[in-house]
């Protein structure tokens, strides 16, 4: 189980198409579950919960960065690159851009949904920690992802989501999806992971510790969120 990953899709005027890498899935405790159970493997890496997942690829040098309305400027005498920008930027507001050299992102709302129950909306906390488990998950339970972000006074570039899951100290899941380019809008965009399945069986249930991020291609960090989840035989009484 991976609480996001999969193939999304984003709204707006200038969200990019999105990819994902997965490491693993969710595993458990052990190779064999009992008869009847879904077996689950277990992740051989012995990554300890104290390792971080950091991303080592090699970054381009893209130049420096210039303001959203000093882009728009640029080369304004050429007409064919003048239309291009305006198709590529669609209804942003240069008014409330100003001089801004860097994006800002916040993300707004998390939620999980599933076909067996009503929306989990989940509150995220100020300081990215929330206190006991976040969330429970039904053992076998189709869900998925969605969460909601608002991009202010200059474009995002390469945004990503990753998702690292760990076990009794064992990295059990880790996933890294490519959200895409945004430009800056007042409607907030909205992002839905690809739908996924809890494991089953006793040694899929309990405890998990997880860290999720949202970053730029920067490796700017916008959000990190550290929490704690469990799977259960059913879901929590509402």
């Amino acid at each position: 189980m991976s609480l996001a990953v999969g193939v999304a899709s984003s709204s707006g005027s200038m969200g990019e198409g999105a990819g994902e890498v997965s490491e693993t899935k969710l595993v458990g405790d052990s190779e064999h579950g009992a008869e009847g159970e879904k077996k689950v493997p277990r992740h051989m890496s012995g990554s300890s919960m104290d390792e971080e997942d950091e991303d080592t690829e090699s970054k381009i040098e893209l130049g420096p960065q210039v303001s959203l309305k000093d882009q728009i400027e640029k080369d304004k005498d050429d007409e064919s690159l003048r239309r291009w920008k305006e198709q590529l930027l669609g209804s942003v507001d240069m008014n409330s851009v100003g001089e801004s050299l860097h994006p800002e992102v916040k993300i707004l709302s998390l939620a999980i949904k599933s076909p067996d129950r009503a929306d989990i909306i989940l509150p995220i906390p100020e300081d990215g920690n929330p206190s006991g488990p976040w969330f429970t998950l039904k053992e076998g339970s189709r869900y998925s992802l969605t969460f909601t972000f608002q991009v202010n006074n200059n474009i995002v570039s390469g945004l990503k989501y990753t998702n690292a899951v760990w076990k009794t100290g064992i990295k059990v899941d880790g996933t890294k999806q490519m959200l895409g380019t945004f430009s800056p809008q007042p409607e907030p965009y909205e992002h839905e992971m690809t739908e996924e399945t809890t494991p089953s069986g006793m040694f899929a249930r309990g405890s998990y510790t997880a860290k999720s991020k949202f970053l730029d291609d920067d490796n700017k960090c916008y959000l990190e969120i550290n929490y704690t989840f469990e799977i259960k035989k059913d879901w929590p009484a509402t």
